[in-house]
């Protein structure tokens, strides 16, 4: 169970990062011209990578979310990933992406008790 546990959070990882390049991609290819690419192209994976740390990131956010607002969270992130990725590639390669983090979330949810990558025990002090 550990290495499932250990592996799908490895998958969490790729996931992450396929959000930040889903985004670059959107935003290098849109159909304008060079200077608002370049400037998108940065710009999105930038704001995602903020959304990120501000809120999701691992077990060091800056403003931890928790049950339905960290699901709100995951969705509007991966489901930003996934719907940059269908509009730059194929609609089927978002669809692909977006099953691949509700797999990936259901385990989470399985194998952890939640969605949080590092969730405290919980008999463990909470710390605001």
């Amino acid at each position: 169970m550990h290495v499932l546990k250990g592996a799908n959070l490895f998958v969490t990882f790729l996931l992450e990062l396929g959000v930040i390049a889903a985004a670059a991609v959107w935003g290098f290819t849109l159909p304008a011209g060079v200077l608002v690419r370049v400037v998108a192209g940065l710009a999105a994976p930038t704001l995602f990578i903020l959304m990120w740390a501000l809120f999701g990131a691992g077990s060091t956010p800056r403003f931890p979310l928790r049950g339905g607002w960290r699901l709100a969270l995951e969705l509007i992130w991966f489901g930003g990933g996934a719907l940059a990725l269908a509009t730059a590639t194929t609609p089927l390669t978002g669809l692909i992406f977006f099953a691949l983090w509700a797999i990936n979330a259901l385990l989470r949810v399985r194998l952890q008790g939640s969605l949080l990558l590092d969730d405290d025990p919980p008999d463990a002090p909470q710390t605001l």
